[in-house]
């Protein structure tokens, strides 16, 4: 879906977290990210994919990772997900899609036979210059951790 590859440079991006603070690629300058894309906030493959990511953010700090989620939902649908489980990364809340549209992860899905469009499940690790090390298109929800951190 995506036309990013390992090696390209991230598309520059700017959006409003849950807590309407604005984020862009250069704060994390310096620093290894893992941006992950999820459908939908609360549903549950996207909670277990984030809970994942949750439990083990200490094995992503201690590689010198910083975490952020991003979605379409609203920054109110953002917060009351990252209170719920607890998340100690932001959620970006990319109700216009500029974000999702950037990474090229907004496309046609299927869903038990109906076809629509909406979020793939991409998963981006971004090394300390803003440079794509790896492309995750086929993300394991329970298993996430270990795609990222081989």
């Amino acid at each position: 879906m995506t036309s990013l590859k390992v090696g390209d440079q991230a598309p520059n991006f700017t959006a409003k977290d849950q807590d309407g603070n604005t984020v862009t690629l250069g704060d994390f300058k310096g620093q290894k990210l893992v941006l992950f894309f999820y459908p939908k906030a609360s549903t549950p493959g996207c909670t277990v994919e984030a809970c994942n990511l949750r439990d083990n953010y200490e094995r992503f700090t201690a590689s010198g990772y910083a975490i952020l989620g991003v979605s379409a939902d609203s920054e109110r649908r953002q917060t009351n997900f990252r209170n719920k489980h607890e998340f100690p990364y932001a959620l970006l809340a990319d109700e216009d899609k500029k974000v999702i549209n950037a990474f090229g992860v907004w496309g046609p899905k299927k869903f038990m036979g109906k076809e629509y469009d909406g979020i793939h499940r991409t998963t981006f690790v971004i090394d300390a210059n803003g440079v794509i090390e790896e492309v995750i298109t086929k993300v394991k929800t329970k298993e996430h951790t270990n795609q990222i951190l081989k």
